[in-house]
């Protein structure tokens, strides 16, 4: 239970294997080399903090993680709550917090606290993750207008109004400079999307600005040199009455990053067909935040973002994220220096359009047409991280999740799936896991377990936006999914038609009984097709073989034919 996933693969490394990790690892340190920046100026830090954050805490999640692809670093999610915590308790106070947060996630993953984790309702989640969003765009308003304020309020009202009072010394040329920035990453992906819009943003802008001698704030002139090298282990100084301070801001930090992380590490399974291995997850989650402050970082969580840029430029073991930490690493000891001139407001740019992927606005939208006490519990979770403070709805959203837990699985038919989880089994208990069946070229499989339906569906049709080609099939598996409601129906609606936009056949696989009623009800199934629509994965993939004109493979002896056998 507690083996990392690192020793679990070591049979499966060879030169080949190793060799497609290495190439998708330095993609996503490419990737991250941005955002690490943006992140850690966003949250009060200096930007080498974000670099080490993701150099050293990006390491030991890969390292000692329970998800085969996992990357780990800085996220948006933290900027909020970190923020506030510098402006009240200073760096040294968030150092403090952070290695509390990091105690306090591996004494979580040694009680097996991960697995119930996962069961936390998805309004929940939307509902702070989306207030986060709406914080983080507001924070950026300064940056982006090139706003002359001094200091500016932690509180979304008090910013406002700030803003307001200081609109009259809007600065044209950050703007410009901003607005060209927010263009090249929204349009760069028609382009390529090998190369990340937001690198190439950031090229683009510090040239111009450079070049031209653009009057607007760089990264020089707020914060000076960027180091070259990370900077040797020391220990925060240490303060009980600090600590006592501290506890709800690290209790926050950690929750936070264990939901971000559990809930990166789940799509990924989906994404690649395997099961990680929530609590060692949280257990090497722990650790990072632990160990990453003794160098000067910040909290460390998993990123979906570049979790998914991982899995679709091949990598498949914990070597692609530790070359991606590797990469970073030698990026900023050969070319640090170079990133002081970037401008602020391409950084503001890149925030922005982080706060609006973050704010899952259709998922937001849905989610208002959902039985009455999810709405409550969206509106509320939203309101009170928007208004109030992130703890705050972190404690109403846990409360209000738990009473949401108890009175949906008293009505679900979902008993077999929660026992699974709550074991935490590995993929290697699971006969039927698809790492055991050869999945044709062309194909990809992704997987729907139970209680994780609808934000996993919704990350997963936001990743598949990363991809650069689109695959012939798609197959969808839903072999723990007993029940479903109209909200995963109009996903799996959503799915379909992005599937006839770029020509990929959407099969369904290991569907029961009521999920299939409910698909007959909503006029799903003749629109996906009967011939589509299978018990179990076997058959599916022998229907992805018929359509790429492939023959059968051959039965494995462990195959299971029926619905019943395979959905346990």
């Amino acid at each position: 239970m507690f083996k990392p996933k690192f020793f679990t693969v070591l049979p499966e490394l060879t030169p080949d294997r190793i060799m497609k990790d290495v190439v998708a690892g330095i993609m996503v340190g490419i990737v991250a080399l941005p955002l690490a920046i943006a992140f850690a100026i966003a949250s009060g830090v200096s930007p080498e903090k974000g670099l080490i954050t993701a150099i050293v805490g990006g390491f030991i999640v890969s390292f000692l993680g329970g998800s085969r692809v996992q990357i780990g670093g800085p996220t948006g999610a933290f900027i909020v709550i970190l923020y506030g915590i510098v402006q009240q308790y200073g760096i040294n106070g968030l150092l403090l917090a952070t290695m509390m947060a990091g105690v306090i996630l591996m004494l979580m993953g040694f009680a097996q606290f991960g697995s119930l984790i996962k069961f936390i309702p998805y309004p929940v989640i939307v509902g702070f993750t989306s207030g986060i969003a709406v914080i983080i765009f507001s924070s950026q308003i300064k940056d982006f207008l090139g706003l002359e304020i001094a200091v500016i309020p932690g509180d979304f009202v008090g910013k406002w109004s700030v803003y307001a009072t200081n609109i009259q010394s809007f600065h044209l040329s950050s703007f410009l400079v901003g607005i060209f920035s927010l263009l090249v990453i929204v349009f760069w992906p028609k382009v390529s999307r090998k190369i990340p819009g937001s690198l190439i943003a950031i090229a683009l802008s510090t040239i111009v600005v450079h070049l031209f001698h653009i009057d607007v704030p760089t990264i020089e002139s707020r914060f000076g040199e960027i180091p070259s090298s990370i900077p040797a282990p020391a220990f925060p100084s240490f303060d009980f009455q600090a600590v006592r301070q501290l506890i709800m801001p690290a209790t926050t930090i950690a929750l936070l990053g264990a939901i971000e992380a559990l809930l990166s590490a789940v799509v990924a399974d989906g994404m690649i067909g395997g099961r990680h291995k929530s609590n060692m997850e949280l257990i090497a989650q722990g650790a990072a935040n632990f160990i990453t402050p003794f160098f000067g970082g910040i909290p460390v969580t998993g990123a979906i973002a570049r979790t998914a840029t991982n899995v679709k430029n091949g990598g498949r073991t914990p070597v692609a994220g530790i070359v991606h930490a590797v990469t970073l690493l030698l990026i900023m000891m050969l070319f640090g220096r170079w990133a002081k001139l970037i401008p602020m407001p391409a950084l503001a740019s890149i925030l922005i359009v982080v706060s609006w992927n973050m704010s899952e606005i259709k998922v937001f939208r849905q989610l208002l047409k959902s039985p009455r006490s999810d709405v409550i519990v969206l509106l509320t979770t939203f309101s009170l991280t928007v208004v109030f403070d992130l703890t705050l709805a972190i404690e109403i959203g846990m409360l209000l999740s738990v009473i949401l837990f108890m009175q949906r699985m008293a009505g679900l038919a979902n008993v077999g799936v929660v026992t699974d989880e709550l074991r935490d089994r590995d993929e290697e208990d699971d006969p039927n896991t698809i790492v055991t069946r050869k999945v044709p070229d062309g194909v990809e499989v992704f997987e729907i377990t139970g209680p994780f339906f609808f934000g996993a569906a919704s990350k997963f049709r936001d990743a598949m936006h990363i991809v650069e080609n689109a695959p012939k099939i798609r197959i969808i598996r839903m072999r723990r999914v007993l029940t479903i409601d109209a909200t995963g129906l109009n996903m799996i609606k959503e799915l379909l038609k992005d599937c006839k936009k770029t020509g990929t056949r959407l099969i369904l696989s290991g569907v029961h009984a009521q999920p299939l009623f409910a698909l007959q009800q909503f006029e799903l199934y003749d629109e996906i097709g009967e011939e589509n629509i299978f018990g179990n994965i076997d058959d599916a993939l022998d229907r992805s073989r018929e359509i790429l004109a492939l023959p059968r493979e051959g039965r494995a002896k462990n195959f299971v034919p029926t619905v019943e056998r395979e959905s346990k």
